[in-house]
């Protein structure tokens, strides 16, 4: 069976960017946040799509706003200090007020 590669119109090409624009919107914060042993997909990924988004030369000037903002807020990510597992998490004793008023609020 001979395949040859189908080309998109216009518009469906725009729709499948503007779906994987989306879905990473969606799910690159969550990923990079991971869990304790780390991002579940590393920076280096995202950046690998956004690029290949980007160097397909068929984005809008909205889709190229929303993948720089993305670009961005990975770098951000890669900037902001990230938290030592080591330490331990503070009190949460001190988060909670009393379950009763204390004595010099009552007026005694």
């Amino acid at each position: 069976m001979d395949r040859t590669p189908t080309m998109l119109s216009g518009s469906s090409q725009a729709t499948l960017h503007d779906r994987d624009i989306a879905h990473i919107a969606r799910v690159m914060g969550i990923s990079l946040r991971g869990d304790l042993a780390g991002p579940i997909l590393p920076p280096v990924y995202w950046r690998k799509r956004l690029h290949q988004l980007l160097d397909s030369g068929h984005l809008s000037h909205a889709q190229l706003c929303t993948v720089d903002s993305l670009l961005l807020q990975l770098q951000q990510f890669e900037t902001a200090a990230q938290p030592a597992l080591d330490e331990p998490a503070p009190s949460a004793a001190a988060v909670f007020p009393p379950p009763y008023p204390s004595r010099s609020s009552r007026g005694v």
